[in-house]
């Protein structure tokens, strides 16, 4: 096995061969160097190594990685990346590429884990001696098909009357809802704005994870969806009651995919549930463009998701050891952590 390793700051140099390997495998935006490329800038801590595997200097298979601990490595996973950055030719698979790579990094290599992979893009392989595999989450899709109506009209009893009711109830007072959508990178900056208006005016703010113009979440997508705006693959949804942003959607696609990375909307309009009634426009707009065959959360499934959808998989985490024995003492580490905690909980 063929693998090199170079600095992750180093990524721009390998970014074209990157995005034509990404293109003709999992073909998901968030892996494209559009994405990963500001999030090693705002997220990187400067030890990420970029894994190549280049056989007769052609690039099959590739990894953004980052110390785990003593002797162990794992792919890169800020929250922002929904997936694990491993990607790698069709045909060459994770249960013979991940154990030639740990092998291959240099110094005393214990373990190598690649999280967050899904099974529709990477197959999931059979747990062995030294392979371990877990379940991450359950996460749902969409496949858009047929005509809206047919859609709509499967959907529960009560999200079609609760959104009537509530849609109703706007046109009443002389509100009427607006979704625009946001694709022109130049405005992208603006739009964040009002995005982290939302966020800033929500429980996130509390936690620091709002996003702002002056910190590094902010930074990140508006760099990320300009990149896409750029190339016509990104789109910001805003849904006004009049003048006032209730809701925003932010989404790329790759042509036939959308992908929904995060939502947002004023906690103080709960009761008109803004974020609902913009889905209901959004994906009706969608079903009627015809352009996306599917549509992508990529995060736990909740109670929403299943109202609008029953579709889901189950995105999974690999481990692989050194040597068999190691797996069993990992195995019984995590074991005796989980009664640990189990126990502390209950006192």
């Amino acid at each position: 096995m063929t693998w090199s390793f170079v600095p992750a700051s180093r990524f721009a140099d390998h970014a074209s061969a990157w995005d034509a390997l990404q293109s003709r495998s999992s073909n998901t935006p968030f892996l494209e160097a559009g994405f990963i490329a500001p999030l090693l800038k705002e997220f990187g801590s400067g030890r990420e190594l970029l894994a190549l595997y280049q056989p007769a200097g052609e690039l099959q298979a590739a990894a953004l990685l980052r110390p785990a601990g003593t002797a162990r490595w794992e792919t890169f996973q800020p929250s922002q990346l929904p997936l694990g950055p491993w990607i790698a030719a069709p045909g060459l698979s994770l249960q013979v590429q991940l154990p030639s790579l740990t092998q291959a990094l240099p110094g005393w290599v214990l373990s190598v884990g690649a999280t967050q992979l899904d099974p529709r893009l990477t197959p999931r392989p059979a747990d062995s001696p030294q392979l371990r595999t877990q379940d991450y989450i359950d996460t749902p899709f969409i496949t858009v098909s047929g005509h809206w109506a047919d859609f709509w009209d499967v959907r529960g009893k009560n999200l079609r009357q609760n959104t009537r009711k509530q849609h109703n109830k706007l046109l009443a007072e002389g509100t009427a809802p607006v979704l625009d959508c946001i694709t022109d990178a130049r405005q992208v900056d603006a739009a964040m704005v009002d995005y982290g208006a939302l966020e800033s005016a929500g429980w996130k703010a509390g936690g620091g994870t709002a996003i702002h113009p002056d910190n590094a979440q902010g930074r990140f997508y508006s760099a990320m969806l300009q990149n896409f705006c750029k190339a016509g693959r990104g789109r910001i949804y805003r849904y006004r009651f009049g003048d006032k942003v209730v809701a925003m959607d932010l989404c790329i696609d790759n042509g036939s995919m959308v992908v929904v990375l995060k939502t947002a909307y004023d906690e103080s309009y709960r009761a008109v549930s803004p974020s609902t009634l913009m889905r209901h426009d959004q994906f009706h707009l969608w079903w009627e463009e015809e352009r996306f065959k599917h549509i992508e959360f990529y995060g736990k499934t909740m109670e929403w998701h299943t109202r609008w959808t029953d579709q889901q998989r189950t995105l999974y985490h690999a481990t692989v050891y050194r040597w068999p024995w190691l797996r069993g003492v990992h195995e019984q580490i995590n074991r005796r952590r989980a009664a640990k905690a189990s126990a502390t909980t209950s006192a």
